[in-house]
């Protein structure tokens, strides 16, 4: 038996009625809880994976047995996942940790505005809350004020979650004007699309 599998079992049958993995998954099922611990410092309590960021919790429905996992373990070992009372289907169960994780991602985001907008009295950001409240999405001109203040007060974000507004033609036209160097302040916010567009539009990648 692997050092993995023994962990699994280690970690699993202790808070199971059944005495076989197989059948001790049976019994347990995710409670739509979950955390954001924001940054990758958390061990699954399933198979001792380091370094997570998002833990879900799963629950024993005979024994009252919890435990935080990554949504890997969730979906690797078969863990159901409810909607309404019905299992859901493998395929469905990893679309909705997705939409979870997405979602946790996205109060990250709004949380980092809020501190944002409260560290300086700037309309520009309170805007720019608001906007991403309603749209989910950052402007250009929003995107490049928020990141450079972001970085200016040393507010914790992570770049990638943030995602920039570029289907109206004013958006592509603020990115042709723009320069550069405020480009490259939310780049790494920009999908591999955005990015060729930036391109298109006379912007070189940052280096380094």
């Amino acid at each position: 038996m692997s050092g993995y599998t023994q962990r699994v079992r280690d970690s699993i049958l202790p808070l199971s009625v059944a005495g076989t993995l197989p059948d001790a998954f049976a019994e347990w099922s995710f409670t739509e809880n979950t955390i954001d611990h924001e940054a990758p410092i958390e061990t699954c309590q399933l198979c001792g994976q380091q370094e997570l960021r998002y833990h879900f919790e799963i629950g024993n429905a005979y024994t009252n047995g919890r435990l935080w996992v990554g949504s890997h373990c969730i979906l690797q070992f078969d863990v159901a996942v409810l909607e309404d009372g019905r299992r859901l289907s493998p395929t469905d169960a990893k679309r909705h940790l997705t939409k979870l994780t997405q979602k946790m991602q996205m109060e990250f985001c709004i949380r980092a505005l809020e501190q944002l907008a409260r560290s300086e009295d700037n309309p520009i950001l309170s805007g720019a809350l608001d906007y991403y409240r309603r749209k989910k999405k950052l402007t250009p001109k929003y995107a490049a004020v928020v990141f450079w203040k972001l970085q200016a007060f040393n507010i914790d974000h992570h770049p990638s979650f943030f995602q920039v507004e570029l289907r109206r033609a004013q958006h592509v036209e603020d990115l042709r004007q723009m320069p550069t160097s405020r480009v490259h302040r939310f780049w790494s916010a920009l999908s591999t699309s955005q990015r060729r567009k930036a391109v298109e539009l006379g912007h070189q990648p940052p280096t380094g």
